[in-house]
């Protein structure tokens, strides 16, 4: 029998270990600002959804209560500026990285086929083209790329790592010329409520798509809007075709969100005000640490939205993630996001207040 998991990458983060040992050791404590994970309290009326809907003996359904479709369709038109939106433009999903690894197998890719994605970019769009047996091709300009075989093409903005936005001309050219050569567009938008020096644009504006969906299809994520990466919540929206083959697809694979989940993502999509309240708390930590990694001598490009730091002191990535390790500050190597994040390293703000302050201390 063959493995497929030798058709992966070595995983990323465990090559970071040893350098966690070395930020432990820290007199004060590890700093840990590498994988980016919320640490602030899951909001109360969120929780509260969730145990108001914890006694759900049956199975739930893969698209969703009508109360979760209603909120998806309704958030969308309200945030993204979707128009004419229905219950057939929404699925729920398992989370998004379940979505983004799965995706290429779900739409029937494989051998002879391409996938494409940012030369800079999210680990997991590889790994989803490998799973089939895709071949996985990289850009800095899409429209560049030739055509033929091409498949998917992942979009992301704002970027994980760097923090990069594209503006809506440029996402109005790719779509168009995506749509020119039937090129399913994907566009992970799980930063998009978290801009900080540009306003980011979804795939489904209007003025992006020109009003119709064909062919394209966004990716949201409440993980870090909400800090519900514990509770697998997000969701995909868009071309109703394409939708409605994943859902069948979906449905024989049993990929169910769970009942109080789903409760709990009506509640979420629901308020503005707790998102308001953490932009306000990564904001207040954004400014803090890239003050003093300025002050300390990096340079910062990019990361005009997200939850990361895009810095470089123009040395070897883990040149730099050593070093930061013995102030007990642990970081992600730019490396892990492509060869082109060689000299960068991926700085997180997702730290407590208090941890936060600890690096920007040792940084000073």
């Amino acid at each position: 029998m063959s493995a497929v998991s030798s058709r992966l990458p070595v995983f990323p983060w465990d090559k970071l270990e040893p350098y966690k040992k070395t930020a432990l050791a820290h007199p004060d404590g590890i700093v840990d600002l590498s994988v980016g994970t919320p640490v602030d309290p899951v909001p109360a009326l969120i929780q509260e959804a969730l145990v108001a809907a914890a006694d759900s003996p049956g199975y739930p359904t893969v698209w969703g209560t009508k109360e979760l479709r209603d909120a998806l369709t309704g958030w969308c038109e309200r945030r993204l500026g979707a128009v004419d939106f229905a219950h057939e433009n929404v699925l729920p999903v398992v989370g998004s990285k379940e979505l983004v690894a799965w995706l290429p197998t779900q739409l029937g890719l494989g051998s002879g086929d391409r996938v494409a994605y940012p030369r800079l970019a999210y680990p997991t769009y590889e790994v989803g083209a490998r799973l089939c047996g895709a071949e996985a091709v990289v850009y800095d300009d899409p429209t560049q790329l030739d055509p033929a075989g091409l498949r998917l093409l992942w979009l992301n903005s704002p970027s994980n790592p760097t923090g990069k936005v594209l503006g809506k001309d440029e996402l109005t050219r790719i779509v168009a010329w995506a749509r020119e050569h039937g090129i399913l567009v994907f566009s992970d938008e799980c930063y998009l409520e978290l801009g900080w020096e540009a306003d980011p644009v979804s795939v489904l504006h209007p003025d992006v798509c020109g009003g119709s969906y064909e062919g394209i299809v966004a990716v949201h994520s409440l993980s870090k809007r909400s800090n519900l990466a514990g509770y697998r919540a997000a969701f995909v929206a868009g071309d109703a075709a394409v939708l409605g083959e994943l859902l069948q697809i979906r449905k024989h694979g049993g990929m169910m969100t769970a009942a109080p989940v789903q409760a709990a993502t009506v509640a979420a999509l629901g308020d503005d005000a707790h998102v308001a309240e953490q932009r306000e708390r990564y904001a207040a930590r954004r400014a803090a640490l890239r003050a003093a990694l300025e002050a300390h001598g990096f340079r910062i490009e990019h990361s005009e939205a997200s939850l990361y730091l895009w810095a470089t002191r123009d040395e070897p990535c883990w040149e730099t993630v050593a070093y930061l390790a013995e102030k007990g500050v642990l970081v992600a190597p730019g490396d892990f996001y492509g060869e082109a994040g060689e000299r960068f390293v991926r700085v997180a703000f997702t730290a407590t207040d208090e941890r936060v302050e600890a690096a920007v201390k040792r940084l000073g």
